[in-house]
């Protein structure tokens, strides 16, 4: 599941929840949209968390140049 998904879930879990008043039988709409805010949110957790994984970058090791790698060059 990407970042954009996650916004997007809580999006429309925060519409559900807030910013509706429909009546479905046998659905409660404000706990769908409470439950899609809090995979949205999970979600995004674990993404960044993967994605700081992937992108730590080590520094590259410098060689060491000696004074018999100085004499071949010349």
């Amino acid at each position: 599941m990407g970042l954009g998904v996650c916004v997007i879930m809580i999006a429309v879990g925060a519409i559900l929840t807030f910013a509706t008043d429909w009546e479905v039988d046998g659905v409660d709409l404000d706990l769908v949209g409470l439950i899609l805010m809090a995979v949205g949110i999970i979600g995004t957790a674990v993404y960044t968390s993967i994605l700081r994984r992937r992108r730590m970058v080590v520094p590259p090791v410098a060689p060491t140049v000696t004074d018999d790698d100085r004499r071949d060059l010349l």
